[in-house]
């Protein structure tokens, strides 16, 4: 009785186990949960965050460039001859030294600058590509439901013709009509089952494309969403107001700036530079003190270097010229850009609004088909109208169901391309 008792607790244990692995695999999917999920674990955004790590790190080696650097050296020496008639054949030699600069020319405060920039720089590619990323979630996901939908509707339209298809075929057998009737039928119904298949492939290619979005092989998830009947246009002037704070135009401010650096820091090169250095040394050699006759020597030295640039034949100039040109077309290159994001807004608005008139439009045909396609079972029923009525009907009412779905996830992508363009995507 205990055996069987520790038999039935396994066999519970094992059933629980399986239900819960079984839940987690067929995972359920919010719009939400795919973005966080793709903020998380996108490769794109993993790669622009690990380069601001990179820029940080760059940014702070150039705090280092005015601060006192210290060396230390060894250096064993054997010499013959004839240097061994004045230096001892085996010495060893160690010097500690110390460096500072003095004067640069500006130099390093401009690059301590532009490391900074560089860093404001790759967070803002870091923001362009995680908008990137949600909008590529965004589209993926509506399209799985609209597929799901589409997958929805050629089951109820295979059921429909099957439904017909049955009807006309006992109508044939009766000798009541002819057999064109019936393979109308088949022909739309293999048309059908054929768009069924579509459906179904495409739901696999896009869910595998959503899952490699949010960094995972896994694509056993079922989506929740659905197309709501909210479509209501926002207000054109927020757009507006909003598109001003894009990315991609400050990322170009910032490239206006660090261009505006490297001119000054090419016009420090034509500036003289002052360092100061302070060595220390000790040697061990066979009387290698030159002073007493001794074996080890030990000394010190300080040295101040002065550089000016003096003549190079104008090359400095003009590569100051240079980068002030680089400079000036960088801010044409800001001017189009704006240029090109109010036009994007623009565009974004008015495909929105179309979408939003498509969905108004597909809605109402929908409701013309299915009472269309009622009134003609009503009358087939009726025995007066034919079958191919019938099929004309379910043809009309099965496209404008699907246009309806179309237009729906259309809609949905369409707000979320302007919901980018006004960066407020998130």
């Amino acid at each position: 009785m205990k055996i069987k008792k520790q038999i039935q607790t396994t066999l519970c244990l094992i059933i629980l186990c399986s239900v819960s692995q079984i839940k987690a695999q067929n995972q359920i999917l919010s719009l939400e949960q795919a973005k966080e999920q793709a903020l998380k674990n996108n490769n794109n955004i993993k790669k622009t965050t690990q380069n601001i790590q990179a820029a940080q790190a760059a940014e702070k080696a150039t705090h280092t460039l005015d601060k006192p650097s210290v060396d230390a050296g060894l250096i064993g020496l054997y010499v013959g001859d004839p240097l061994s008639a004045i230096l001892p054949e085996y010495s060893a030699n160690a010097t500690l030294g110390l460096k500072q600069l003095i004067y640069a020319g500006g130099k390093i405060n401009y690059a301590k600058k532009t490391a900074s920039k560089a860093v404001e720089i790759s967070e803002l590619q870091n923001q362009l590509t995680t908008d990137e990323v949600l909008l590529k979630t965004e589209t993926a996901y509506w399209t799985i439901v609209n597929l799901n939908e589409k997958v929805i509707l050629s089951k109820k339209y295979i059921s429909l013709l099957q439904a017909l298809e049955k009807d006309l075929n006992n109508s044939f057998t009766a000798g009541l009509i002819y057999k064109n009737d019936v393979l109308r039928v088949q022909v739309q119904l293999n048309t059908a089952q054929l768009d069924l298949k579509k459906a179904e492939d495409g739901l696999v290619i896009s869910k595998l494309t959503l899952a490699q979005i949010m960094g995972t092989q896994n694509t056993d998830f079922t989506i929740t969403g659905n197309f709501s009947d909210n479509y209501i246009l926002p207000f054109e002037e927020d757009g507006r107001l909003k598109s001003e704070n894009r990315a991609e135009t400050a990322l170009l401010k910032n490239a206006v700036e660090i261009d505006q650096l490297q001119t000054k820091i090419l016009e420090a090169d034509r500036k003289p530079t002052v360092a100061l250095s302070a060595s220390g040394l000790y040697s061990a050699g066979k009387a290698i003190n030159f002073s007493n006759g001794k074996d080890d020597l030990t000394s010190f030295y300080g040295l101040v270097n002065i550089s000016v640039p003096v003549f190079d034949w104008g090359g400095r100039k003009q590569k100051v010229k240079e980068q002030e040109f680089k400079t000036e077309a960088r801010k044409t290159d800001l001017k189009e850009a704006s240029e090109l994001i109010a036009i994007e807004v623009q565009d974004t608005y008015l495909q929105l609004a179309q979408a939003k008139e498509q969905v108004e439009l597909s809605k109402e045909s929908l409701i013309s088909s299915e009472e269309n396609l009622r009134l003609n079972n009503d009358r087939f029923d009726a025995g007066t109208v034919v079958g191919k009525d019938v099929l004309e009907a379910q043809v009309l009412w099965q496209h404008a169901y699907s246009n309806t779905i179309d237009a729906k996830a259309r809609y949905k992508i369409s707000e979320a391309r302007y919901k980018k363009a006004i960066n407020d995507l998130n």
